[in-house]
């Protein structure tokens, strides 16, 4: 029924602004508003819509986007010069850059102005 369908992914935000100058600047994503919604236009996606929920938006608890990068030191760094902070998960071990190295590819979490968990991690 939907195989052909252009489907895409979204989250709440609590504000816009904020929440496209996070997207556009801090991460340097190219990012439309229209309607009052932003997209966020990421290579190979129909876009990622953020849609505001105010004082009503519960940030997600999961990550929502990961990013896959080649060298996760070089983008933890880069990410941190931005002011990113790297969330620390208990059990979980990070080395002094934020960057959980086990059990898996490299990956490091950190959340958007509104709380929402995203990652960058190494392929």
């Amino acid at each position: 029924m939907f195989s052909k369908t252009k489907a895409f992914s979204g989250f709440s935000v609590d504000d816009i602004p904020r929440a496209k100058q996070f997207y556009s600047e801090t991460l340097g994503l190219d990012v439309s508003e229209e309607h009052g919604m932003l997209t966020l236009n990421i290579d190979g996606s129909n876009g990622v819509l953020v849609y505001p929920k105010g004082d009503a938006h519960t940030p997600a608890s999961f990550t929502i986007l990961n990013f896959p990068v080649d060298d996760i030191d070089a983008a933890a760094d880069e990410l941190a010069r931005r002011g990113v902070e790297f969330l620390r998960y208990p059990g979980m071990e990070a080395d002094d850059k934020g960057v959980h190295r086990n059990d898996g590819p490299p990956i490091a979490w950190f959340t958007d102005p509104a709380g929402n968990v995203l990652s960058v991690l190494q392929e």
